[in-house]
Protein backbone atom coordinates (compact mmCIF):
# COMPACT_ATOMS: atom_id res chain seq x y z
CA UNK A 1 0.00 0.00 0.00
CA UNK A 2 1.44 3.31 -1.49
CA UNK A 3 1.51 6.34 1.11
CA UNK A 4 0.08 8.71 -1.53
CA UNK A 5 -1.38 8.33 -4.78
CA UNK A 6 -2.01 11.16 -7.45
CA UNK A 7 -5.84 10.72 -7.69
CA UNK A 8 -7.85 13.68 -5.63
CA UNK A 9 -11.15 12.19 -6.74
CA UNK A 10 -12.01 8.68 -6.66
CA UNK A 11 -14.90 8.13 -8.08
CA UNK A 12 -17.82 7.16 -5.96
CA UNK A 13 -21.25 5.61 -6.94
CA UNK A 14 -23.87 8.48 -7.56
CA UNK A 15 -26.43 8.49 -4.57
CA UNK A 16 -24.40 6.29 -2.65
CA UNK A 17 -24.08 6.44 1.33
CA UNK A 18 -22.14 5.07 4.24
CA UNK A 19 -22.80 4.46 7.58
CA UNK A 20 -19.77 3.32 10.39
CA UNK A 21 -19.81 1.03 13.44
CA UNK A 22 -17.30 2.37 15.76
CA UNK A 23 -16.35 -0.63 17.54
CA UNK A 24 -15.61 -2.50 14.36
CA UNK A 25 -14.52 -0.18 12.19
CA UNK A 26 -16.71 -1.71 9.00
CA UNK A 27 -17.97 1.00 6.95
CA UNK A 28 -20.99 -0.63 5.38
CA UNK A 29 -22.00 1.04 1.90
CA UNK A 30 -25.30 1.37 0.32
CA UNK A 31 -24.89 1.92 -4.01
CA UNK A 32 -21.27 1.59 -3.27
CA UNK A 33 -19.06 -0.26 -5.38
CA UNK A 34 -15.54 -0.65 -3.07
CA UNK A 35 -12.90 -2.48 -4.47
CA UNK A 36 -13.96 -2.28 -8.24
CA UNK A 37 -11.12 -0.63 -10.34
CA UNK A 38 -11.40 3.58 -10.03
CA UNK A 39 -13.13 3.21 -6.77
CA UNK A 40 -12.82 3.26 -3.44
CA UNK A 41 -10.19 0.57 -2.51
CA UNK A 42 -7.35 -0.58 0.15
CA UNK A 43 -5.19 2.21 0.79
CA UNK A 44 -7.45 5.55 -0.24
CA UNK A 45 -7.99 7.76 2.05
CA UNK A 46 -12.31 7.77 2.80
CA UNK A 47 -14.19 11.07 3.63
CA UNK A 48 -17.16 10.89 5.81
CA UNK A 49 -19.55 13.78 4.48
CA UNK A 50 -18.81 16.69 2.38
CA UNK A 51 -16.30 19.00 3.57
CA UNK A 52 -17.18 21.96 1.18
CA UNK A 53 -20.70 21.77 1.35
CA UNK A 54 -23.64 24.03 2.84
CA UNK A 55 -27.07 23.27 3.69
CA UNK A 56 -28.75 19.76 4.48
CA UNK A 57 -26.22 17.07 4.27
CA UNK A 58 -22.79 18.94 4.87
CA UNK A 59 -21.72 17.84 7.65
CA UNK A 60 -18.35 16.70 7.96
CA UNK A 61 -17.19 13.54 10.06
CA UNK A 62 -13.40 13.22 9.08
CA UNK A 63 -11.68 10.82 7.21
CA UNK A 64 -9.66 7.45 7.77
CA UNK A 65 -7.06 5.11 5.44
CA UNK A 66 -9.00 1.74 4.03
CA UNK A 67 -6.93 -0.95 5.11
CA UNK A 68 -9.40 -3.88 3.48
CA UNK A 69 -11.91 -4.15 0.91
CA UNK A 70 -14.60 -7.26 2.29
CA UNK A 71 -17.17 -6.77 -0.78
CA UNK A 72 -18.66 -3.71 -3.16
CA UNK A 73 -20.58 -2.44 0.13
CA UNK A 74 -17.89 -3.25 3.17
CA UNK A 75 -14.94 -2.13 3.75
CA UNK A 76 -12.75 -1.36 6.92
CA UNK A 77 -11.07 1.94 7.84
CA UNK A 78 -7.73 2.30 9.99
CA UNK A 79 -9.32 3.87 12.84
CA UNK A 80 -11.61 6.08 14.23
CA UNK A 81 -9.96 8.52 16.20
CA UNK A 82 -10.58 11.93 14.27
CA UNK A 83 -14.00 10.66 13.05
CA UNK A 84 -16.90 12.79 14.81
CA UNK A 85 -19.16 10.47 16.61
CA UNK A 86 -23.22 10.37 15.27
CA UNK A 87 -22.73 9.48 11.49
CA UNK A 88 -25.39 7.86 10.30
CA UNK A 89 -25.82 7.28 6.09
CA UNK A 90 -24.02 9.86 4.44
CA UNK A 91 -22.33 10.87 1.78
CA UNK A 92 -18.39 10.26 1.18
CA UNK A 93 -15.72 10.98 -1.14
CA UNK A 94 -12.03 9.38 -1.52
CA UNK A 95 -8.36 10.66 -2.20
CA UNK A 96 -5.12 9.06 -2.72
CA UNK A 97 -3.94 11.74 -0.14
CA UNK A 98 -0.93 11.63 1.30
CA UNK A 99 -2.35 9.02 4.74
CA UNK A 100 -0.10 10.72 7.68
CA UNK A 101 -2.68 13.84 7.06
CA UNK A 102 -5.22 11.89 8.55
CA UNK A 103 -3.77 11.58 12.13
CA UNK A 104 -2.00 14.87 11.99
CA UNK A 105 -3.82 17.14 14.08
CA UNK A 106 -1.94 20.28 11.48
CA UNK A 107 -3.68 18.90 8.91
CA UNK A 108 -6.93 17.09 10.33
CA UNK A 109 -10.10 17.45 8.34
CA UNK A 110 -11.89 17.48 10.65
CA UNK A 111 -12.31 21.36 12.23
CA UNK A 112 -12.93 19.83 15.59
CA UNK A 113 -9.31 18.29 15.92
CA UNK A 114 -6.71 21.26 16.12
CA UNK A 115 -8.15 24.30 16.42
CA UNK A 116 -10.23 26.74 14.90
CA UNK A 117 -8.32 27.25 12.30
CA UNK A 118 -9.34 25.81 8.30
CA UNK A 119 -7.19 23.17 7.57
CA UNK A 120 -7.14 21.12 4.03
CA UNK A 121 -5.23 18.85 2.03
CA UNK A 122 -5.45 19.53 -1.30
CA UNK A 123 -4.62 17.64 -4.55
CA UNK A 124 -3.34 20.50 -6.94
CA UNK A 125 -2.98 19.89 -10.64
CA UNK A 126 -1.23 22.44 -13.00
CA UNK A 127 -4.44 24.21 -13.93
CA UNK A 128 -5.21 24.44 -10.20
CA UNK A 129 -1.85 26.04 -9.72
CA UNK A 130 -2.24 28.38 -12.72
CA UNK A 131 -5.41 29.84 -11.87
CA UNK A 132 -4.28 30.97 -8.01
CA UNK A 133 -0.76 32.30 -9.73
CA UNK A 134 -0.39 36.04 -8.24
CA UNK A 135 -3.14 35.22 -4.87
CA UNK A 136 -2.33 34.27 -1.67
CA UNK A 137 -3.52 31.13 -2.46
CA UNK A 138 -0.73 30.52 -5.09
CA UNK A 139 1.30 27.32 -4.88
CA UNK A 140 3.50 24.53 -6.32
CA UNK A 141 1.50 21.43 -7.93
CA UNK A 142 1.10 18.04 -5.75
CA UNK A 143 -0.13 17.31 -2.07
CA UNK A 144 -0.70 20.87 -0.48
CA UNK A 145 -1.53 21.42 3.38
CA UNK A 146 -3.22 24.78 3.36
CA UNK A 147 -4.04 26.65 6.72
CA UNK A 148 -6.52 29.93 6.75
CA UNK A 149 -6.76 31.75 9.80
CA UNK A 150 -7.72 35.32 10.53
CA UNK A 151 -4.42 36.90 12.75
CA UNK A 152 -4.68 38.91 16.16
CA UNK A 153 -5.46 42.03 13.93
CA UNK A 154 -8.25 40.66 11.77
CA UNK A 155 -5.81 39.83 8.72
CA UNK A 156 -7.30 36.86 6.68
CA UNK A 157 -3.60 34.73 6.27
CA UNK A 158 -3.31 31.68 4.18
CA UNK A 159 -0.44 28.71 5.20
CA UNK A 160 0.87 26.61 2.48
CA UNK A 161 2.56 23.56 2.76
CA UNK A 162 3.59 21.30 -0.49
CA UNK A 163 3.66 17.64 1.46
CA UNK A 164 4.33 15.88 -1.96
CA UNK A 165 5.38 17.83 -4.98
CA UNK A 166 4.34 15.87 -8.02
CA UNK A 167 3.28 16.25 -11.03
CA UNK A 168 0.10 14.75 -12.71
CA UNK A 169 -2.41 14.73 -9.86
CA UNK A 170 -5.82 14.04 -11.41
CA UNK A 171 -7.95 16.40 -9.48
CA UNK A 172 -11.99 17.67 -9.73
CA UNK A 173 -13.38 16.58 -6.71
CA UNK A 174 -14.71 18.09 -3.71
CA UNK A 175 -13.41 20.60 -2.53
CA UNK A 176 -12.40 22.37 -5.24
CA UNK A 177 -9.17 24.37 -4.27
CA UNK A 178 -9.20 27.09 -2.68
CA UNK A 179 -12.77 27.58 -2.30
CA UNK A 180 -12.59 26.15 1.17
CA UNK A 181 -15.40 26.07 3.93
Amino acid sequence: MALWGNNDNRSVQSGGTVSLNYSTRVVTGTGTTFGTAGYVGEGDVIHFGYRDATGAGSTYYGAAVVVSVASTVSLTIDSTANIATGMGNTVFTANQCPKSFVLNSAYSQNTGVGGTADKFVYGIGKTGSEAVAGTQFETGVGWVGITTYNDAGGNFRVKKEVLVAMSGIATGSRPAFPDQK
